[in-house]
This record gives C-alpha cells, structure tokens and sequence, in this order.
C-alpha cells in the first residue's frame, strides 16, 4: 500500500505498524501512537506526529521471549 501523506491519521497509522513491525522483527518492544498536532495552515489540514517510548530513536527495551508450555 502506498501512502503519500504520513501526516494523516491513516499515513500516520501505517507509519506506527511500520515502525513497530520494523523493530519487532529485531526482538525489540516499541510503543508508538499518532498524536494530534493541531491545524496547520500551511497544510490546510490537521497534522498528526508519532510519539513513541524510544529514546533517540532508539528502542529501549528487549522484547521478552515467552516460555512455551506444552
């Protein structure tokens, strides 16, 4: 899927599950959600930013392996 516009709240969504897809698979825990940022005239439309629980752009926790029972 194409998205041509990640300040949207649908690009802003697809934004998330990339970035938290994206280290997931390198067994790492991210929380990223899209917050309002209000309107911006420039734009003529409202802005949505990612925040998320990463420190410099960098996970801060490993992700936990789970013990399977059988």
């Amino acid at each position: 899927m194409r998205v041509d516009d990640f300040c949207s709240l649908e690009g802003a969504e697809i934004l998330r599950a990339m970035i938290e897809d994206y280290w997931r698979a390198k067994g790492f825990a991210v929380y990223v959600r899209p917050t309002p940022a209000g309107y911006v005239q420039e734009m003529r439309s409202t802005r949505f930013d990612l925040r998320s629980d990463m420190r410099n752009g960098m996970p801060v926790q490993r992700e936990e392996k789970q013990a399977h029972t059988s």
